[in-house]
């Protein structure tokens, strides 16, 4: 379950990304790329920083 929220996040902070960067400055483009560097580099070392703080927020494992 905890892999699905995630996914959903990054896929709403891409969108919200992409939406800024067309109506409000082009620069928010940098916010996509730094949510898809932190997807690869998870993949990587199967560490996630989002993970990591929605289980401390919401008390998991």
């Amino acid at each position: 379950m905890l892999e699905r929220v995630i996914r959903a996040i990054a896929g709403t902070f891409i969108l919200i990304s992409i939406l800024l960067s067309i109506y409000v400055h082009p620069n928010w483009l940098w916010f996509t790329a730094f949510v898809g560097a932190n997807l690869l580099q998870s993949s990587i070392t199967k560490w996630c920083l989002m993970e990591t703080i929605l289980k401390k927020v919401f008390k998991l494992q």
